[in-house]
C-alpha cells in the first residue's frame, strides 16, 4: 500500500509540472505575440502568467523535496526527482526570457514599426517547437524524442548569430532604427536562452529514462 501511494505522488508531481511547463510555454506564446503585432494586452497577460509560473515553482520544489526526504526514493525514481526539480528550474527561467521579450514589446509600443533583415517569427516558432518536443518526450518518457531537441539547439544558436551580426550592421548604418534593432537583438537572445532551456530539459529526461548524464559525455566529445 506505502508503495502504491508513493507511485501516485510521482504521478501527482509530474502532473503539476506539466501544468506549469504548459504556463511556460503559453507566457512565450503570449510575449512572442505582443512583440509582433504590438498587442499590450498581452504583455498584461504574461505578467499575470508569469506571478502563476513563480506560484508553481515554488509548489514543485517543495513536493519534489517532500518525497525525497520521506520516501528516500532509489534508481529510476530518484531521478526523475532529481530530473524534476532542474527542469521547475528551466521552465521558471523560460517564464523569465518571456517577460523580457514582453518588456521589449512595451518599450517599441511608441516606435515606429520597421522591417529588419531577420526573421524573429521563425527563430520563435522553432524555440516553441523544441520546448513543445521537450515536454513531449516528458510526457511520454521518450529518450528518443528528447534526443531531437538536442539537434535543434546548434540551429537556433546558428539563427541568433546571425541576428546578432545583421543588426549590428543596421545599427551602424542606419541610427535611427538603432532603438528597434537593439530591442531584436535582446529578443533574439532571449529566444536563444529559451531554447537552452530546452535542450537542458531534453537532456534531464535523457538521464531519467536511461541514466546517462548526456551534458557530461557531450563535454568530453568538446574536450576531445
Amino acid at each position: 500500500m506505502p508503495r502504491i501511494h508513493f507511485q501516485q505522488q510521482l504521478v501527482a508531481l509530474k502532473d503539476k509540472l506539466l501544468a506549469m511547463a504548459a504556463l511556460s510555454q503559453q507566457s512565450l506564446e503570449f510575449s512572442l505575440e505582443a512583440y509582433m503585432t504590438g498587442d499590450m494586452g498581452l504583455t498584461e497577460h504574461v505578467r499575470e502568467v508569469e506571478e502563476a509560473i513563480n506560484a508553481a515553482e515554488r509548489d514543485v520544489d517543495e513536493m519534489a523535496y517532500d518525497l525525497l526526504a520521506k520516501e528516500q526514493p532509489m534508481a529510476i525514481d530518484l531521478r526523475f526527482i532529481l530530473s524534476v526539480i532542474k527542469i521547475n528550474g528551466d521552465l521558471e527561467r523560460i517564464g523569465d526570457q518571456a517577460s523580457n521579450i514582453a518588456q521589449r514589446a512595451e518599450q517599441m509600443r511608441d516606435l515606429p514599426q520597421i522591417s529588419l533583415p531577420i526573421d524573429i517569427p521563425d527563430m520563435g516558432e522553432k524555440v516553441r517547437v523544441m520546448i513543445r518536443r521537450a515536454i513531449q518526450a516528458l510526457l511520454e518518457a521518450d529518450a528518443k524524442l528528447a534526443e531531437s531537441v538536442l539537434a535543434m539547439d546548434d540551429e537556433v544558436d546558428d539563427m541568433n548569430r546571425t541576428v546578432q551580426a545583421e543588426l549590428v550592421e543596421v545599427m551602424q548604418q542606419h541610427s535611427l532604427v538603432s532603438t528597434q534593432a537593439l530591442n531584436a537583438i535582446i529578443v533574439s537572445r532571449n529566444l536563444e536562452r529559451a531554447a537552452d532551456h530546452a535542450t537542458n530539459i531534453a537532456e534531464d529526461v535523457i538521464f531519467w529514462v536511461r541514466g546517462s548524464d548526456v551534458r557530461h559525455q557531450m563535454s568530453l566529445a568538446q574536450a576531445e
